[in-house]
């Protein structure tokens, strides 16, 4: 069984700007040409998630009109919890994806196991609209490396997993771009 994990497209705003920006014009092009692809990979009975930030569930959209579903929100895939205030943001950021996952506060490795075990209880096909700290957390832990940064999906991007049994692997990466943290 299949898993896909969108990060979104580009956000209107900037991580210091707004805690919820939607999609940039870019962002809602990116989420079609995602939709378009996605549609000629996934089967009828394909599970739409997403987390409950608005670039997510923008990102989500066009998809889901494609196919005529609804998008289900689930919490365990919001961005990673900022445990500083708005305008702060954008440096912890920086700093935190210099560190390895020991350096963390059990609060954020509690977020990362959370993200995890939700798509192991999955029972059918899935696909994920998140962010790009939750698809590094996934990637990370499935492929063991200790730094939170291991990965830089691009935004719209698909990364493939696979459950068999109770394990979950990386199939493949999505495309990566030199993210700026904005």
């Amino acid at each position: 069984m299949d898993i896909f994990l969108v990060r979104h497209g580009e956000a209107a705003a900037t991580w210091s700007e707004s805690a919820d920006p939607g999609l940039s014009k870019l962002g809602q092009h990116e989420a079609a040409a995602t939709a378009a692809l996605l549609n000629g990979m996934i089967t009828p009975d394909t599970l739409l998630l997403s987390s409950p930030l608005q670039r997510a569930i923008e990102t989500a959209a066009p998809l889901a009109g494609l196919l005529g579903q609804k998008v289900e929100i689930d919490d365990a895939f919001r961005e990673i919890p900022s445990p500083v205030p708005l305008a702060e943001r954008q440096s912890w950021l920086l700093q935190f994806m210099q560190q390895d996952w020991d350096e963390q506060s059990s609060e954020l490795k509690a977020w990362r196991d959370r993200a995890m075990k939700q798509l192991l209880v999955l029972k059918t096909p899935a696909v994920v609209f998140t962010h790009f700290l939750v698809i590094n957390a996934v990637v990370g832990t499935l492929l063991s490396r200790p730094q939170t940064l291991c990965f830089r999906p691009a935004n719209a991007s698909i990364t493939q997993l696979r459950v068999s049994g109770q394990t979950l692997e990386v199939v493949s990466l999505g495309p990566e771009m030199e993210s700026f943290v904005n």
